[in-house]
């Protein structure tokens, strides 16, 4: 009993920091914008370069429009990938809009430089979303929407994640020009590169190979709670011949923390690989909702 109370309140105190990192996140992101590129006429990707132009056009704030934009794509992230992901991106949109209140008439810490604005810029922004996404959450619909739809088309996450960010681009140009938008496009571009430093190994989806002594178990927990298929294969230990089950599941990028939490919290003792994969295509890779 007293075990069982020591996992639960290490998991709480797991799920808590998590949550102080993806705020974290979203206030680091924040500043990146409020103090490098917003100032010097350079714009974001995704949900939040639009909230940019919208800003910009009709005069509304920033925070709010990061905020009502994120809203249905918080929820696909509910309905696909599960209420603590939803929890942690309500917290770290959250964050990220109310930063961008708070900093807003804070002084830019680089003018004019524009090759020094968009290396700084989207350092500082990759570094706030890969906390974030390393934690368990996202600060951008974009991703989300990309991961749950790009297997419905003839082509992979990141070109879909580009496709959009062209168009999302185009748009940036009508308010900042050209020249604002290729710019924002650089530092967008430097500012993945960050978060797959971060996340170490951001990619469309990955493959867990997991070797357990609780299969069954594991493969219902994964079909339960990620709304994932996994399938198993007998192994052998190439010393010992003991027989194993080892499974495979394939998961998209913004499972993979969850995945991690059910293989520890089932069996801390399994063994673990992880290949990242550069796309998935029909067979079983098609995810039902979990709620």
């Amino acid at each position: 009993m007293g075990t069982i109370k020591k996992h639960r309140a290490g998991n709480k105190a797991k799920l808590i920091f998590r949550g102080f990192m993806v705020i974290l996140g979203g206030f680091i992101a924040a500043y990146g914008l409020e103090t490098v590129l917003i100032p010097n006429n350079v714009s974001d990707g995704g949900v939040t370069g639009v909230s940019i132009v919208g800003s910009k056009l009709f005069g509304l704030p920033l925070g709010v429009l990061i905020a009502l934009l994120n809203i249905p794509f918080v929820w696909l992230g509910y309905k696909q990938i599960g209420k603590s992901f939803a929890i942690n991106s309500i917290l770290g949109i959250a964050s990220l809009a109310i930063g961008t209140k708070l900093m807003h008439h804070t002084p830019a810490i680089i003018e004019g430089d524009t090759l020094l604005v968009t290396v700084v810029g989207g350092i500082i922004l990759g570094l706030g979303l890969g906390i974030a996404l390393r934690n368990g959450g996202a600060l951008d619909g974009i991703d989300m929407l990309a991961v749950l739809l790009s297997r419905k088309l003839p082509f992979g996450t990141n070109d879909f994640i580009l496709m959009l960010n062209v168009g999302v681009f185009a748009i940036v140009s009508t308010v900042f020009g050209l020249q604002g938008a290729i710019l924002s496009a650089i530092a967008y571009f430097i500012a993945a590169k960050v978060i797959h430093i971060v996340e170490e190994g951001l990619s469309g989806s990955k493959t867990f190979q997991i070797i357990t002594t609780e299969p069954e178990v594991m493969i219902v927990t994964i079909r339960d709670r990620l709304g994932r298929s996994a399938t198993y294969k007998e192994a052998y230990g190439g010393y010992s011949h003991e027989k194993f089950k080892e499974i495979t599941c394939v998961i998209n990028r913004l499972e993979e923390t969850k995945l991690k939490e059910i293989i520890n919290e089932i069996d801390p003792q399994s063994f673990v690989t992880v290949y990242e994969v550069a796309e998935v295509k029909g067979g079983n890779f098609k995810k039902r909702d979990i709620h």
